[in-house]
């Protein structure tokens, strides 16, 4: 027994550090495949100035985005005649600086795409690995119900569900999260129906394993990286979604400075005061395009018909 000791401890050790290479070898692999998109790496770095924004938003932005200066109604920004530098990008109709409300509107923005992708991911999951494995009765009377809701426009959707919840931000996010929802259940369950039949799952089965450590254990570890992909999509999708129930105001309510909400309010001054409209919208076109970019540069890294020799 002490001579077997060390010996065991010896081959452990190995182990687990062949265990670490290997991991560091598929995370240069993945970044390999990830960076030869260039698109992809510019998209990667404007979203970390996004996060890093909308974490530190209150060092950051250099008002109160609520605070209203009298004084200063309509401000142009700062390279503009009559600009004040105090207000880079200027103020809107009720004296607030748009460019501190741009800052803490990343907060919502990527809170909603958080909240709303965690949503749909989970309940996605769940269902499709429900529907792909069980097949069967319950696998049609799942897929139906998903191709109902994917029968509706997804914003007349969101719209309608909002109208029977209610107006507000937790409730737009609800109805965007399962407007999103099929998308998931429907990936999921092609990734089962093509995994469920392979030797290591039957192996699996044979060892006597039970469905729901086949389902959550076995299968589910192999069907992530279309998921992953396609969260990253829905997440672009969720923050436009918002904007747009925002817009509507059926989202965010005023005064939150979310972009869609701000744009709702610019409405009426959008012939005499640009500004106002512009820049909220500059930032929803912003930050979809970079988080569309990095979903592509994460395809094109997970998905192995896609690798390159």
């Amino acid at each position: 027994m002490t001579n077997s000791s060390p010996a065991t401890k010896a081959d452990a050790t190995k182990l687990e550090q062949e265990s670490r290479n290997a991991t560091k070898a598929q995370l240069a692999e993945f970044w390999y495949y990830f960076s030869q998109n260039k698109g992809a790496v510019i998209g990667l770095v404007v979203f970390a100035l996004l996060v890093f924004m909308a974490v530190f938003a209150p060092l950051i932005a250099p008002h109160d985005p609520d605070f209203q200066y009298r004084d200063s109604f309509l401000v142009p920004p700062v390279w503009q005649d009559g600009g004040k530098v105090a207000f880079l990008l200027g103020t809107d109709a009720v004296g607030r600086d748009i460019l501190s409300r741009l800052i803490f509107g990343a907060q919502f923005s990527l809170f909603i795409g958080v909240v709303v992708v965690t949503i749909a991911l989970t309940g996605g999951i769940v269902i499709g690995l429900v529907a792909g494995y069980m097949r069967g009765t319950v696998d049609t009377f799942i897929m139906r119900v998903m191709d109902v809701i994917l029968a509706f426009p997804s914003l007349l959707l969101a719209l309608v569900l909002v109208a029977i919840l209610g107006p507000g931000l937790m409730n737009a996010m609800i109805a965007i999260a399962i407007v999103l929802q099929p998308h998931f259940v429907r990936l999921t369950r092609a990734a089962v129906l093509a995994e469920r039949s392979r030797d290591y799952v039957i192996a699996a089965k044979v060892a006597g394993a039970g469905h729901l450590r086949l389902m959550f254990k076995t299968i589910l570890p192999n069907c992530l990286a279309p998921l992953i992909v396609q969260a990253t999509l829905s997440f672009s999708n969720a923050i436009l979604d918002a904007a747009a129930l925002g817009f509507l105001g059926m989202g965010a309510q005023p005064p939150t400075p979310e972009w869609g909400t701000m744009l709702a309010e610019a409405r009426e001054f959008i012939l005499r005061a640009w500004w106002v409209v512009t820049f909220p919208g500059l930032a929803i076109l912003i930050t979809v395009l970079a988080i569309n970019l990095v979903g592509d540069g994460l395809r094109d890294a997970l998905d192995p018909k896609l690798k390159r020799s």
